[in-house]
């Protein structure tokens, strides 16, 4: 998918997550930047979430800025999902496996 704009989604309150993405024009790479309250227990944990649905989706050409604060995993990839469709101005994510 193709980034059009910046996006966020998310809260910075407690067991939430914010999370923000810009569109980069040179690259087609994608930088991830995380903080997190956990991140000694889950940081890759998150890096990985944050991979997959990067993966998933086909995303290139972003930057990704996760901001944790202890939310579970069911949060952290509605938060990515909701993301991604403001990001790239659709009204909803293909649900079905690739």
């Amino acid at each position: 998918m193709k980034i059009k704009h910046a996006a966020v989604a998310g809260t910075l309150e407690s067991s939430d997550v914010m999370v923000r993405i810009e569109p980069l024009e040179d690259t087609q790479e994608v930088s991830i930047q995380i903080t997190s309250s956990v991140e000694k227990q889950f940081g890759d944990a998150i890096a990985k979430i944050v991979q997959d649905v990067i993966q998933q989706h086909d995303i290139q050409g972003a930057q990704i800025i996760v901001d944790d604060k202890g939310a579970l995993e069911c949060v952290l990839k509605a938060r990515l999902e909701a993301l991604l469709a403001r990001a790239c101005d659709i009204d909803y994510l293909p649900w079905e496996d690739k």
